[in-house]
């Protein structure tokens, strides 16, 4: 049995794709299918099941699975202790990321990261369900770290390191009729049409416990995945929205206004699954966020 072929079948198996499987571990799909078939063969049992729905696990192929995880880890523990008597950290770190919008630079962040560890690879994605969908591929184990926002406490299995906070500010166009006002309360916003997030979103997610908490209904009738998109949506009179100040910019024609009677704080973070041990490259980014919020 070889590493390799535990690391195409975990990649199958996390991806239930072969072909979404050889392009994460960057190789042909034909290598992939013969290095499981060869494991396959050597364990004498099927692993995986093709069917109409994806590729599913068979018995013998869950009971593989976390021992195929202990395995991995266990040969990048190897490989992460070498690196570090070497002098540097070396191997592939799996990030997810939302948009910061200011409240921290991520790309500066990262580029830090890399000038101090250089031979480690960062593979950065995104997901089209926001942090709900990052939180979802970190206990998954299909990422290594993700930065996401949210409120409240850490979803379970997962530990956040909070890098910046920010309030959602009642956001409307200019001409109106709230733009007058410095603050509002949460129940003059009932029957507004609001553009928002689609569920899933941690924007969305403090908006509408907001809502609930206050009895108020929040009626979103546009959906976006990109805040400067509903500062656009918003200054064209198509809704109100709920949004951190910092995606304003310069604020042309649209108004910030505070929800005095709300809780609205929106918080970014770095999340890493709590369940596992994480990789030496993944706990030198850990400590570089903790390092960040010290200089800030």
């Amino acid at each position: 049995m070889e590493l390799r072929q535990l690391e195409y079948f975990v990649a199958v198996a996390e991806e239930a794709n072969f072909t979404r499987a050889a392009a994460r571990l960057h190789v042909v799909q034909s290598a992939v299918s013969s290095g499981i078939k060869n494991l396959e063969r050597e364990l004498r049992s099927p692993l995986l099941e093709r069917t109409s729905k994806g590729v599913l696990l068979t018995d013998a192929g869950a009971a593989l699975l976390p021992r195929a995880h202990t395995a991995l880890d266990a040969a990048q523990e190897a490989v992460d202790a070498v690196g570090e008597i070497r002098g540097g950290l070396t191997g592939t770190l799996r990030l997810g990321a939302i948009a910061t919008v200011g409240l921290i630079d991520l790309p500066v962040f990262l580029g830090a990261f890399h000038r101090r560890h250089p031979g480690v690879f960062l593979q950065t994605s995104v997901t089209p369900s926001g942090s709900q969908g990052l939180v979802e591929a970190l206990l998954e184990r299909r990422l290594d770290l993700a930065f996401v926002s949210g409120a409240g406490p850490p979803p379970k299995g997962i530990t956040l390191t909070a890098l910046a906070t920010s309030v959602l500010d009642l956001v409307v166009p200019a001409a109106h009729a709230l733009a007058a006002r410095r603050a509002v309360s949460i129940t003059e916003l009932a029957g507004l049409d609001f553009v928002g997030f689609p569920a899933g979103y941690s924007n969305r997610t403090v908006a509408d416990r907001a809502f609930a908490a206050a009895s108020v209904p929040h009626r979103v009738t546009i959906e976006i995945t990109d805040l400067t998109t509903g500062v656009a949506y918003v200054r064209n009179g198509l809704g109100v929205a709920l949004l951190p100040r910092v995606a304003l910019g310069e604020g042309r024609d649209v108004v910030a206004l505070t929800v005095d009677d709300a809780d609205l704080e929106w918080r970014f973070s770095l999340a890493a699954p709590s369940g596992r041990r994480p990789g030496a490259a993944a706990r030198a980014m850990i400590a570089m966020a903790h390092e960040y919020l010290w200089q800030e």
